[in-house]
């Protein structure tokens, strides 16, 4: 048979919210990155379109 360790309820429950903050950690990283690129992608397209000349009537 396969050598298994037990772990106490506590050491169990202390590993799945290490992993669960990494995760969500990691989560907000992602989304974090993904705005700063639209942020990024927003701004070059303002500069890009450039002020707009007022309209004469």
């Amino acid at each position: 048979m396969a050598d298994t360790s037990k772990l106490s309820v506590e050491e169990a429950l202390k590993k799945l919210r290490e992993s669960d903050a990494k995760a969500q950690s990691m989560t907000r990283d992602d989304k974090s990155d993904l705005l700063e690129e639209e942020v990024r992608r927003l701004r070059a397209q303002r500069l890009r379109l450039g002020p707009k000349p007022a309209k004469r009537d």
